[in-house]
């Protein structure tokens, strides 16, 4: 078997406005590959092409050109097999009101062509702590429990690749918190999480890789640490004791900022001098550091700086 559970190959969508005879490029030649087993983010812009991406694999959207593999399968030439390959699971909250989890996911079951001797109904609701809850009706659930249950819907037919599109969108922190421990759960069991979500310390926190995509294109692929690592600038905080508001500091490379009498911040770019530096002349200075804390790059900064958004 491929140790890659998805590989897209010069992946390009072009729509074509016939009316004003112009063609809207939404995807250009992508190139990545999700690793089997591993929880990969797909990030960018509102308008980036994400939407696009996941409705070509839902089978919704037809590529212009371009190949797409799915667990050994190519788009093209099995689409039954991509489509048992993957669970969707949408950003919308699109739940019958007057349905149980029991009986959506039976009915989901059912629609997968998932026999009754081979479904996992209860093995699924227990994975996403909705079996006190197997017989509610649907209306009755909360915002958290119906995203677990959109997640237990896309996993029916027990697809080796779950795709995530938003879904944590309107959810408030604890519920998010708990989303995740389940998300984190099913990658523990084996599988693999495609994510596409605009929160972005929860790419940072769950994703071992991220493709970054702006306008149709791919401006980014690498692992969380390593994107983080392409943001130069470091920034340190220091706690002082009654500092003058019009003293002049400067250092070559280096700005100074001070916030207030007990309050000094430095920015500069890593690696280009040696932090004690920064302390010596402080002191030197007449400056009582009393604590310091630093500030490093996230992934919102990447993002920021590869999109410009």
């Amino acid at each position: 078997m491929n140790k890659f559970a998805l590989t897209v190959e010069n992946l390009t969508k072009i729509f074509s406005d016939t009316k004003n005879k112009k063609e809207n490029r939404a995807l250009n030649k992508l190139n990545f590959q999700v690793k089997q087993g591993e929880i990969f983010g797909l990030l960018g812009p509102n308008g980036a092409g994400k939407t696009t991406f996941l409705n070509i694999l839902g089978g919704t959207v037809s590529k212009t050109k371009g190949n797409i593999n799915v667990w050994g399968f190519d788009i093209d030439k099995n689409p039954r097999q991509v489509k048992a390959s993957i669970g969707i699971v949408p950003q919308e909250v699109n739940l019958d009101a007057f349905f149980s989890p029991r009986k959506l996911l039976e009915l989901q079951a059912g629609l997968y062509g998932v026999v009754k001797k081979d479904r996992i109904t209860d093995l699924i609701l227990k994975m996403v702590a909705l079996e006190n809850k197997a017989n509610a009706y649907s209306r009755s659930l909360s915002g958290g429990m119906k995203r677990r249950l959109l997640i237990a819907k896309a996993m029916v037919h027990q697809p080796p690749i779950l795709i995530l599109d938003e879904p944590t969108a309107g959810v408030d922190v604890e519920l998010r918190k708990n989303l995740w421990n389940n998300v984190k759960e099913l990658n523990k069991a084996g599988v693999t999480i495609i994510l596409t979500t605009h929160y972005l310390l929860e790419a940072q926190e769950m994703c071992n890789r991220i493709a970054i995509i702006d306008k149709g294109n791919l401006v980014a692929l690498d692992t969380t640490r390593n994107l983080i690592e392409r943001i130069k600038t470091k920034k340190i905080n220091f706690k002082v004791k009654d500092v003058d508001l019009k003293k002049d500091l400067s250092i070559k490379d280096i700005i100074f900022k001070i916030n207030s009498k007990n309050s000094i911040s430095a920015t500069y770019e890593k690696n280009s001098l040696d932090f004690g530096e920064i302390v010596n002349y402080l002191n030197q200075n007449d400056i009582k550091i009393e604590d310091i804390s630093t500030e490093d790059g996230d992934l919102e900064d990447v993002f920021v700086q590869l999109t410009k958004h």
